[in-house]
């Protein structure tokens, strides 16, 4: 077509035209995406701009978890917001060539094939950011520490405008926000396997719990190429490693030096083989090809997938027999090293409970017991599962082991997609509401109360998330109480949410002392407030006996 010729589009200030020319002048190179905040919405939320009551000023809502149907899964760590701060809110997000470009794509999006609807996008709107705020978006963002474990049906963040013309505003980023979904998940998804592993290496005798020891290397990332894209691998990852030391999702330790601080590699690796480097020996090979492995890293760890063939075959016959002296010397006076054997198929619990046994049985010279009576392999050999993996697998895996009196240290586990990919917004139940509107200078609650739904009951007004015990002076009538049925108060009545711990309260309706509040200002007018770092975020959200401080 003569309108695509180059020449053409260089003259040419269409979007769409801009993206073939991308791909038909030039020399072919990777095409990078280009951030446009105005463009990071839901569709239907351009329009909303017409929709809120005549007058409205100010437009206040939250962000929570309504809830976990996991079982055990009460709680959540909170993280994530400060990556999305950070990377599409701080500084001038708005200027006029991405202004421009938005209203383009929006009247071709929102016509009807044919003729282009210039009117539902507000240009306006945005040029007056740009006018009045330097481009710099104006609202403010408070929320509890990244890191804090908080229980369900808490308020966990709150985003309101901060200049009455742009009351739109706080909803139309609600897509963008409610992403922290992600990496909150992932972060409380890894917190509760580490829970879970913690147990069992307490139950079955670890007495070790400084790194590289206890459980800081016990779940390793495995989810690169199991998730939907880089940035979730990257953001994913590194909620990981708020919990954890393992990973080989390299993305996540640029998350973590680029949007939180680390000064150096928040997580380690070893090197290991995969299938296709031991499999490229042949069947006949094997053997020839884990040996290659221990000598070409002589010390230290490494790890061996070994069930390419016959992992009963690669326990007893090969590491148990045949390279059982390279093994045993990795260990000596001036060196440390360890293989770790890794199989990937079968049935997790009796596969790992059958390969221990077979090297318990074949290095049982220097098979140890621990404390409490349970087999623990020399530390020259471990296993790791990397197959199947998951919060539900794991203490089978752990307690099958327990039973066969062998114990939890002899164990790591790789987790890909389950850790990071296998969950979803409605894992947590994660929704984000406006409770608030102020109309002509007058504030009012909003909620919602669907009498299909209870569940999806809203809080309502100004929220602070308090320390029960520091808020007092309130009566039983005061406690929220949902209503009971469809002739009931809609939206119920009290404004006291108390977490079903009682440790914590969300006060509603205003009602809450500002100086108590647990949420902290994070965000306002494009300016970052707060800046955690990854280790404060890891200290706060450690277990008794972690590795970064015990959650102290």
């Amino acid at each position: 077509s003569s309108d695509l010729k180059p020449e053409v589009l260089r003259k040419s200030n269409s979007f769409w035209k801009s993206q073939v020319l991308s791909l038909v002048v030039g020399p072919m190179e990777a095409i990078p995406w280009t951030e446009n905040i105005i463009l990071f919405s839901d569709s239907y939320k351009v329009s909303h701009w017409k929709q809120y009551p005549q007058g409205t000023e100010y437009v206040y809502s939250y962000f929570e978890s309504r809830g976990c149907d996991n079982k055990g899964w009460d709680s959540v760590c909170f993280f994530g917001l400060q990556y999305f701060i950070k990377r599409y809110l701080m500084g001038q997000v708005v200027t006029q060539e991405k202004i421009d470009e938005a209203a383009e794509i929006y009247a071709e999006h929102f016509g009807d094939g044919v003729n282009p609807n210039p009117d539902l996008f507000y240009k306006e709107g945005w040029e007056y950011i740009l006018k009045n705020h330097g481009g710099r978006l104006p609202v403010a963002i408070k929320a509890v520490p990244e890191g804090m474990v908080v229980p369900n049906k808490t308020v966990l963040f709150t985003l309101v405008n901060t200049d009455p013309k742009c009351f739109w505003l706080t909803n139309f980023l609600e897509t963008l926000l409610v992403q922290v979904w992600y990496p909150m998940t992932v972060c409380t998804n890894s917190r509760y396997q580490k829970i879970s592993i913690m147990k069992y290496m307490e139950e079955t005798g670890n007495e070790d719990w400084t790194i590289p020891n206890g459980v800081c290397f016990k779940l390793h990332d495995f989810g690169f190429r199991g998730v939907s894209s880089v940035e979730s691998a990257a953001i994913g990852g590194c909620a990981h490693l708020v919990n954890f030391l393992g990973t080989d999702t390299v993305a996540s330790m640029v998350c973590a030096a680029k949007y939180y601080g680390a000064t150096k590699a928040a997580g380690g690796s070893i090197p290991a083989s995969e299938h296709s480097t031991i499999t490229s020996w042949g069947v006949e090979g094997e053997c020839d090809a884990m040996k290659n492995m221990l000598e070409s890293y002589p010390e230290g760890l490494v790890a061996c997938v070994s069930d390419s063939f016959d992992i009963w075959r690669a326990c007893r016959d090969y590491w148990g027999d045949k390279l059982k002296d390279l093994i045993k010397g990795r260990i000596t006076d001036t060196k440390f090293g360890r293989l770790v054997v890794r199989p990937d198929s079968g049935d997790p619990a009796e596969t790992c409970t059958s390969i221990i046994k077979i090297l318990l049985e074949q290095f049982k010279e220097d098979v140890t017991e621990t404390k409490t009576g349970h087999k623990l392999l020399p530390p020259y050999i471990r296993v790791i599962q990397g197959d199947g993996v998951d919060w539900e697998s794991i203490p089978k895996i752990l307690q099958k082991l327990s039973d066969e009196k062998i114990a939890a240290e002899n164990i790591a586990f790789g987790s890909g997609g389950a850790l990071l990919q296998k969950l979803n917004r409605d894992t947590f139940k994660c929704a984000f509401k406006c409770a608030e509107i102020t109309i002509n200078g007058e504030k009012r609650d909003v909620f919602k109360d669907p009498i299909t739904d209870k569940g999806k009951a809203s809080k309502k007004g100004r929220l602070t998330l308090q320390k029960a015990s520091e808020t007092t002076g309130f009566s039983d009538a005061d406690k929220y109480k949902p209503r009971a049925d469809e002739n009931g108060t809609p939206g119920g009545t009290g404004f006291l949410h108390y977490t079903p711990c009682g440790t914590y309260v969300t006060v509603a309706s205003g009602k809450g002392d500002q100086a108590k509040d647990i949420m902290v200002d994070v965000f306002k007018d494009g300016v970052l407030l707060k800046d955690y770092t990854l280790e404060e975020i890891r200290a706060r959200a450690d277990i008794p006996k972690g590795p970064f401080g015990g959650g102290k």
